[in-house]
């Protein structure tokens, strides 16, 4: 998560001013600033369970602090979450509104998703669980959600396509699912690999032989 990558809440009042006349970040600028130290975190290879004593410390301020903006670190999680789900789906809805060719549409879907986990390294560390395994269950049957409808946009643009070839609608939903499990695969094994395989190594040629049939 770059640092223009989330907005704060200006409508917030600025909180007190510290010692020695430094004002605070406004509430909803700290949401953030703590939202980007988690991620940024995450973004460290074989990075274990990040504790709120740890995202405190990096941030220089109190684990009370910590609570005073978010209720729970499960809470911190869906913020990122919030951020994957809103900046995908946007991407997701302008791809199919503008790309009238379905073969197209879905290499781009898929190249959308891979360039924005390789933009994004500690969000796949989210995406694919590997910071979810000590967290609160609902956080990965949010993410367990996220696939299935990113899923559902390729199997949207895969049934537009069957009128234009020989592929019957089931294979067409068949597809969909490998699609979606190749996306996952490339982005498990970039989180795996200590973030040195980039999920678009060979993207192009790899797309081709998937989305032959089409």
């Amino acid at each position: 998560m770059h640092s223009d990558d989330l907005e704060s809440d200006d409508t917030q009042a600025a909180e007190p001013e510290a010692s020695g006349g430094r004002k605070r970040p406004k509430p909803g600028e700290r949401r953030v600033q703590i939202l980007q130290t988690l991620a940024a975190m995450l973004e460290q290879p074989g990075a274990e369970r990040i504790t709120t004593a740890a995202l405190a410390a990096r941030l220089q301020v109190s684990e009370a602090a910590l609570y005073r903006h978010f209720a729970s670190k499960a809470q911190m999680f869906e913020g990122l979450i919030d951020f994957i789900e809103q900046s995908v789906f946007g991407l997701v809805q302008q791809i199919t509104q503008r790309e009238s060719d379905p073969r197209q549409c879905v290499a781009k879907l898929v190249t959308m998703l891979l360039q924005f986990g390789e933009k994004n390294p500690g969000m796949v560390r989210v995406m694919v669980g590997d910071a979810l395994v000590f967290e609160h269950e609902r956080l990965q049957q949010r993410m367990n959600l996220f696939f299935d409808k990113f899923d559902a946009a390729l199997r949207q643009s895969l049934r537009e396509a069957v009128p234009a070839s020989d592929i019957p609608t089931a294979d067409a939903n068949l597809l969909a699912g490998v699609l979606t499990a190749f996306v996952v695969g490339r982005l498990q094994r970039f989180a795996r690999s200590g973030f040195r395989r980039a999920p678009t190594e060979q993207l192009e040629a790899a797309l081709v032989l998937v989305l032959s049939p089409i």
